[in-house]
């Protein structure tokens, strides 16, 4: 058994930042064609859209403000004319704000939390569920946080776009389950990327020793666990929130 995701089309917002670069490369190793959605980094999504292609997949780099609907339209077409219609979606793109204490912290950033958490998974469905569910295949998958589950003080803003955003997409898993169209959410640990690599920070002893796995994890887990969910392996798998975090946050029954 492998993972085979040949013929497919995958979209991954945010795809040239340090998490979505090693998602779509992941997708497309895996044999999924993948359109790189950004917003700002057009070069860095330009280069990796062009890797995907030297690996003989069909790419192309797509920009929008995810949480507009009338850009996540635009994006939908342009994906649609270029390279077809999309069978996976990867909502991982978030807005960064600073981390205060919600006395403190601006209505702007809870905004701002609200529209890249909640709208951008409410109109990336409305925009490319209907095609998945016309056809009889679809995957929605979504990128949350253990910071969800642990509700830690200076998190006020980013919880309350991701706990907003459960919501939304475990009602979308009841709604369209009919369609063959799964949703699930992968919810990463405090994750090692190139910007750790490089600076030589992987190792966290104040973090690793709440971690029953006492480590942080590596980017390429988080990839790994989207194609899982991606692939046939998991056609039966939906309404998930899946920790990808060591053990350190574990879902109870």
């Amino acid at each position: 058994m492998h993972i085979d995701l040949s013929g497919r089309l995958a979209i991954v917002t945010g795809g040239a930042g340090q998490l979505g670069r090693v998602m779509v490369r992941t997708l497309a190793r895996c044999g999924a064609d993948v359109a790189v959605h950004y917003h700002r980094s057009a070069d860095k999504a330009a280069e990796l859209a062009a890797e995907v292609r030297a690996m003989g997949r069909r790419s192309l780099a797509v920009s929008a403000d995810i949480g507009s609907r009338e850009a996540v339209a635009a994006m939908r077409d342009t994906v649609s004319r270029e390279l077809g219609e999309v069978d996976i979606v990867v909502n991982n793109a978030v807005a960064q704000y600073p981390w205060k204490a919600v006395l403190d912290q601006g209505v702007e950033d809870f905004e701002s939390q609200f529209r890249s958490c909640v709208l951008q998974n409410v109109l990336m469905a409305q925009a490319f569920v209907p095609s998945m569910a016309a056809r009889g295949w679809g995957r929605v998958i979504a990128i949350n946080t253990e910071c969800a589950m642990q509700c830690g003080p200076s998190q006020g803003a980013y919880v309350s776009g991701k706990r907003g955003m459960d919501g939304v997409l475990r009602v979308l898993a009841k709604e369209i389950g009919h369609a063959n169209v799964t949703v699930n959410q992968v919810a990463p640990g405090w994750t090692i990327s190139d910007r750790d690599r490089d600076a030589g920070s992987e190792r966290q002893p104040d973090y690793d020793k709440h971690v029953p796995l006492r480590r942080r994890g590596e980017d390429q887990d988080i990839a790994n666990a989207v194609a899982f969910l991606a692939s046939d392996l998991a056609k039966f798998i939906s309404g998930v929130y899946l920790p990808v975090c060591g053990g350190n946050v574990m879902p109870t029954i």
